[in-house]
């Protein structure tokens, strides 16, 4: 897949482009649909199939109190679109400046003359540009004027749900991350360095890696049972996310303690797969009690860890 990171950076028209538009956050099963279908039509179009987005979140620049929590990184969202199968990936810078632009300037600047849009794919309720006016009816008048073609997307479910960047957020924040599953056709995933936490895990008997990590959108406080990878190497482990209140710790933290491994982690950089919410973080009244749950978690994540395998973004992109 071929990124641009600017509209200057594109020195000519992209042969018969298929193109859709949006933020794509969390890459999820209703954007893989989406994919799908622009590759299904460049196919048959003999051209290419691109993803147009903008960096950062233009609600971050626009209205920054009610930016959404992303789901992704922008270095993973990059590595779920090339694993779709995507030819070109247009990061269109995101400012106050681009904000001001028409929805007909846009269409007629960028997509047109700059891309060369041979068809166009969004979903049904996709809106753009000033004052989000560019919605399906302008966009199909300015096919007509322009010579492209508007098709839209009714909206993408598993026959019960609606898939939803929303939704997704909704339930990592309740802690559910077996059920996101199944809008995201993945096990959520968040990328850190170990880095020097209190050192306390050691003592406790269950020494820790504590992670550092740029995601946004962390799953709810609480234990979790997660597979690691670590250098390709995929280990099974328990995640505790929160502050730990028992200690009356300040600042979020992620403790990873991973089972039947010896060796020094600091400076690594590991992923973690979450598999199943234990319970929600807890206040213990002392060191012994907080030992003796820390034992029972463990045991419980042993038994789901046993047969589960982790479902990642290579697996379920790269059979489309």
């Amino acid at each position: 897949m071929i990124i641009f990171k600017n509209l200057s950076d594109i020195s000519e028209k992209l042969p018969h482009a298929v193109v859709t538009i949006g933020n794509f956050d969390g890459v999820h099963l209703g954007h893989r649909e989406i994919f799908r279908r622009v590759k299904q039509l460049a196919a048959e179009l003999g051209g290419v199939s691109v993803v147009v987005t903008f960096v950062p979140h233009p609600l971050k620049v626009l209205a920054p109190e009610k930016s959404p929590l992303l789901i992704n990184t922008y270095a993973e969202k990059e590595t779920l679109i090339e694993a779709s199968g995507i030819d070109y990936l247009i990061e269109i810078p995101f400012d106050e400046t681009f904000a001001a632009i028409t929805a007909r300037e846009f269409v007629g600047k960028v997509l047109v003359e700059k891309i060369g849009v041979n068809k166009l794919v969004i979903g049904y309720d996709y809106a753009f540009g000033r004052n989000r006016e560019g919605d399906v009816t302008l966009l199909r008048e300015m096919g007509e004027e322009l010579s492209f073609k508007v098709e839209v997307l009714e909206p993408i479910s598993n026959g019960r749900t609606v898939f939803s960047s929303s939704l997704i957020r909704t339930m990592m924040m309740d802690g559910d991350v077996k059920g996101v599953v199944s809008l995201l056709g993945r096990h959520f995933s968040l990328g850190g360095t170990v880095v020097h936490g209190h050192h306390r895990g050691k003592g406790l008997g269950f020494p820790t890696a504590n992670l550092k990590t740029d995601k946004e959108l962390l799953p709810k406080d609480g234990v979790y049972a997660v597979k690691v990878k670590i250098d390709d190497v995929l280990y099974d482990g328990a995640c505790n996310i929160g502050n730990n209140p028992t200690f009356k710790d300040e600042g979020l933290a992620i403790e990873v303690f991973l089972f039947d491994f010896e060796g020094d982690l600091y400076g690594k950089d590991a992923r973690l797969y979450f598999i199943d919410r234990i319970r929600g973080e807890l206040t213990f009244p002392d060191v012994p009690s907080l030992q003796k749950a820390i034992a029972k978690d463990i045991e419980r994540c042993r038994e789901i860890l046993r047969d589960a395998a982790i479902i990642e973004y290579r697996e379920y992109l790269v059979k489309d």
